[in-house]
């Protein structure tokens, strides 16, 4: 059994970085957004792509936009936060208790 505690140890520290680097992305949508950077340039086309299958269905499902300015990577990234809040503690829990 302690062979799937560290699994799960492993995989809750996965789970974490990757939500990390998502919020990140995320972040730097949201100030790519201020400075209109050109749209051909690979790093924009990276986040925007990266970031564009989270972020449609929230704005098709709630319109978050108020005098101009776009609200969905805020409620984006709280999400992201109660995740890594949420389901990086149950499996450093289920983790330890396999141990």
């Amino acid at each position: 059994m302690f062979i799937f505690g560290h699994l799960f140890g492993a995989l809750a520290h996965i789970l974490h970085i990757a939500i990390t680097l998502f919020i990140w992305l995320v972040v730097a949508r949201a100030v790519l957004s201020w400075v209109s950077p050109d749209p051909y340039n690979p790093i924009v086309r990276f986040i925007n792509n990266a970031t564009e299958p989270v972020m449609r269905p929230v704005r098709r499902r709630l319109p978050l936009y108020a005098s101009g300015v776009d609200f969905t990577p805020l409620l984006v990234i709280l999400a992201l936060v109660f995740l890594d809040r949420f389901l990086v503690p149950v499996f450093s829990d289920l983790a330890f208790r396999l141990r």
